[in-house]
C-alpha cells in the first residue's frame, strides 16, 4: 500500500492549540471541543505560518477560484452562506462519522460518531439529514453542500440503497438510517442540497482532511 505525504495539521483552537504531525495527535485535540478550528497544510512551513496567523485568513483557501471565463460561466463559485457536510471511514465498511461545518469559516456546528461498521455513502446521507434537522429548527433556508452524489440521490428519495449488511455491531447506524428515513418522509424543507464541485473547490470545507 502506498504511503500517503505527510501532512501537518494545524489546531487554532481545541484543547491545545498547536501543529501536529500526524491525524491522530490533532484529532485528539478537537474531538468534543465546541468551535474546534484546524486544518491540513502540505508542508510545516505553510503549518507554522498558518498557525501564526488568523484562521479566517486560510479558510477558503481549498477553493479554487482561478477559474476560466468559460469555467466560472458554467461551474460558478460555490455560496459560502451554507452548510458543508462530510463523512470519514476508515475502511469499507469501517469506522464511520460524520460532521457538519460553516462553508465560509469552516467551523464545526455537529459532529456523530464515529460508529463500527458503517459506510462512506451512508455517513454522507445521515449527514445532510442531520444538517436539514439542524437547519429546520432554526428556521434556517441556507444551502447544504455535500461531495456526495450517492447521498444526495438517497435524500432526494427520502430512502438509502445501501448494500452494507446489518450486523451486531452495526445496529445503531441502521437505527440512525431508519430515523433519517423518517424525518424526510415527515418533513418539508426549503433548504437546497448542491454538490460540491471538487475538481474545481477543492476539498469541501467539511473533509476530515485524511486524504
Amino acid at each position: 500500500m502506498k504511503k500517503g505525504k505527510q501532512k501537518y495539521y494545524v489546531v487554532w483552537a481545541g484543547v491545545k492549540p498547536g501543529i501536529y504531525e500526524s491525524w491522530k495527535e490533532c484529532e485528539a485535540q478537537i474531538r468534543g471541543f465546541a468551535g474546534a478550528r484546524y486544518k491540513a497544510f502540505p508542508d510545516m512551513e505553510q503549518a507554522a505560518e498558518a498557525f501564526q496567523g488568523n484562521p479566517d485568513d486560510f479558510r477558503g483557501k481549498d477553493i479554487r477560484p482561478e477559474l476560466s471565463k468559460e469555467e466560472l460561466a458554467r461551474i460558478g463559485l460555490p455560496d459560502t452562506n451554507s452548510i458543508s457536510v462530510d463523512a470519514a471511514c476508515s475502511g469499507n465498511p469501517g469506522d464511520m462519522e460524520y460532521r457538519g461545518v460553516e462553508t465560509d469559516t469552516s467551523m464545526e456546528l455537529f459532529r456523530v460518531g464515529p460508529y463500527p461498521q458503517g459506510t462512506v455513502n451512508i455517513g454522507e446521507f445521515l449527514a445532510i439529514v442531520h444538517a436539514l434537522a439542524y437547519l429546520k429548527k432554526q428556521n434556517n433556508r441556507l444551502p447544504i453542500y455535500s461531495d456526495s452524489r450517492t447521498a444526495i440521490k438517497w435524500v432526494k428519495s427520502k430512502k438509502t440503497n445501501t448494500k452494507l449488511q446489518k450486523t451486531t455491531l452495526n445496529l445503531y447506524i441502521f437505527e440512525l438510517i431508519e430515523r433519517a428515513e423518517k424525518w424526510l418522509q415527515n418533513n418539508e424543507y426549503p433548504n437546497r442540497i448542491l454538490k460540491w464541485q471538487t475538481k474545481y473547490w477543492g476539498e469541501i470545507p467539511a473533509d476530515f482532511g485524511r486524504k
